[in-house]
């Protein structure tokens, strides 16, 4: 199909949110099929990096000789993920004296405007034309001519706007997986979804002070060959919010990350010791091991991904008659915050595995920001204290899980495996790695239809949880109680399972997973990057 193919992302080994689950877990099917045509390119954050392995690679030879800028740097190697695809970090430091010159040439051409830029523009700007120069720069020195060079977010808009204005030749692709102004507009808590047909975008980029980054959006989105995103309701809000219809290339999962057989048996034992011990250190009562263990994580965003809702079912099942819930329930909130350091007393309190009952033991490490940190204030709102007895308890854990927090020290999708139920009620959601992640670790999730995931689970295999593994809440602008009353009553379903009913959703959770892998989304991707080189082609042939 394609001589070369980058792929650039400012989550290319830099594991901060969503895409990098994206770009790493299809990287082995792209590696499989295209063996070392394939490049990632991310942004060179320092020397300590576990995800790139400096190695020698085929690209050794251009990065020797590479035509770049004065003090640019880049580093070649491999992606510390399956496939291990060639992977280029681009250290940008060097060219924000080109940022005006820059801004002025998107201006002149495209009508970007960066006047009214802030916070992450600049650097995300240089970062993604630091790119674009190494994709020129490669491309002259292969001499190749059936390129694609794909763009993930507004983040690496620019760079794609360089490469349409100085290598026609190149067939591009740009791909939004969440626009800035939708994800604005939910975050600032305006009604998305009965108003969609009312919103302009350009108009709400003025309101929302988000001229700069939403002009690059959608100025990426018009001059791309092809324009993409994750799924049907976020092609929706693009066609409104950006003016042009993307095609839908949704996101899939690589099956390499879940331990099979014997493996997967011993990381649920061993990850459900692990979450019962700090459950039972921080309240002081001794947890028995058929603990419902409850699930949500992802980013901090309160009401985009449904953390609100999340606690208050929680707070609703607290205050239940005890004869609701045959066991108890400790629900976890596994996202990352501005920790300072993991408890010293939980720590040791594990150490010396003992049920001490600690002060404050709804939260696992410290955090600088206990005043403001919206989850945090909200547990303590609710008045969550986590006494021996409690019939539900709620654990805060604001920290990374790469296998180094201090408390857990597994990786989050080994500590994943050791729950009973996982729960992700968004309200802006335009795909949902965590659901998707959840299933594929055979764990039984409730999602809803805002979230890509959940739309995609009811059309292709229908709401019903007991076939699926699945539970597709129905979420609006306007139905949060009915919500929370539906969620509230799935948790007591599956609280009240036996171990053989639960067995077999968790059975059906993972074959729901295996129908939303690379090897069955590929085609699509696969596709838009035809279709891509067919304009490219159009467009020399001119």
């Amino acid at each position: 199909m394609f001589d070369l193919f980058f792929e650039t992302s400012w989550e290319v080994c830099n594991k901060v949110g969503g895409i990098y689950a994206v770009l790493s877990t299809k990287a082995k099917t792209l590696q499989t099929e295209h063996k070392d045509k394939v490049i990632f390119i991310g942004p060179d954050l320092g020397e300590d990096n576990p995800f790139f392995e400096s190695k020698k690679t085929v690209l050794d030879q251009w990065a020797s000789q590479a035509e770049l800028p004065a003090g640019m740097k880049v580093r070649t190697g491999r992606w510390n993920v399956p496939g291990h695809p060639l992977v280029i970090l681009v250290d940008y430091s060097s060219l924000y004296i080109y940022k005006n010159q820059l801004y002025t040439l998107m201006w002149r051409d495209y009508g970007v405007d960066s006047l009214h830029a802030y916070g992450d523009y600049d650097e995300s700007c240089i970062f993604s034309y630091g790119a674009a120069l190494v994709i020129e720069s490669i491309v002259a020195y292969k001499k190749a001519s059936r390129v694609v060079a794909h763009f993930d977010e507004w983040t690496t808009g620019m760079g794609l706007l360089y490469v349409k204005s100085h290598l026609p030749q190149v067939a591009t692709v740009f791909t939004t997986h969440a626009t800035s102004i939708g994800r604005s507009i939910c975050g600032n808590g305006k009604p998305l979804y009965d108003y969609m047909k009312g919103y302009n975008g350009d108009q709400m980029s003025h309101e929302l002070n988000m001229e700069s980054k939403h002009s690059l959006e959608k100025c990426a989105a018009h001059e791309a060959d092809v324009f993409t995103t994750v799924s049907d309701v976020t092609a929706r809000e693009c066609e409104q919010l950006l003016e042009r219809r993307p095609d839908v290339t949704p996101n899939a999962f690589e099956q390499n990350y879940v331990p099979k057989g014997a493996k997967y048996t011993a990381s649920r034992r061993s990850a459900r010791q692990k979450l019962l011990a700090v459950a039972s250190a921080l309240s002081g009562e001794q947890l028995s091991a058929d603990t419902m263990l409850v699930v949500t994580s992802g980013r901090c965003e309160m009401r985009n991904k449904g953390i609100d809702l999340y606690l208050d079912t929680m707070n609703v099942l607290r205050n239940k008659d005890n004869n609701a819930l045959g066991r108890k329930i400790v629900a976890f909130v596994l996202v990352p915050g501005w920790t300072n350091e993991a408890r010293h007393d939980l720590i040791d309190a594990l150490k010396r595995q003992k049920a001490v009952g600690l002060f404050n033991p709804i939260i696992t490490h410290t955090i600088h920001n206990d005043d403001s940190d919206a989850i945090y204030c909200k547990m303590n709102y609710l008045g969550f204290r986590n006494q021996a007895g409690d019939d539900v308890m709620v654990i805060y854990v604001p920290s990374y899980l790469n296998g180094d927090d201090g408390i857990f020290n597994i990786s989050y999708y080994e500590l994943l495996t050791g729950f009973d139920l996982s729960i992700f009620p968004s309200y802006y959601e335009p795909w949902g790695y965590t659901p998707l992640e959840s299933v594929a670790m055979g764990v039984p999730t409730i999602t809803t239809n805002l979230a890509g995931f959940g739309q995609w689970v009811e059309n292709e295999l229908g709401n019903n949880e007991y076939k699926t593994g699945v539970k597709v809440i129905h979420r609006s602008d306007s139905n949060y109680d009915e919500a929370l009353a539906q969620i509230v009553e799935c948790v007591i379903k599956v609280n009240s399972m036996s171990p053989q009913e639960h067995d077999k959703l968790r059975r059906q959770a993972k074959a729901t997973s295996k129908k939303a892998t690379w090897d069955n989304f590929m085609v699509h991707y696969n596709k838009a990057y035809a279709c891509a080189l067919d304009r490219a082609q159009e467009r020399c042939n001119k």
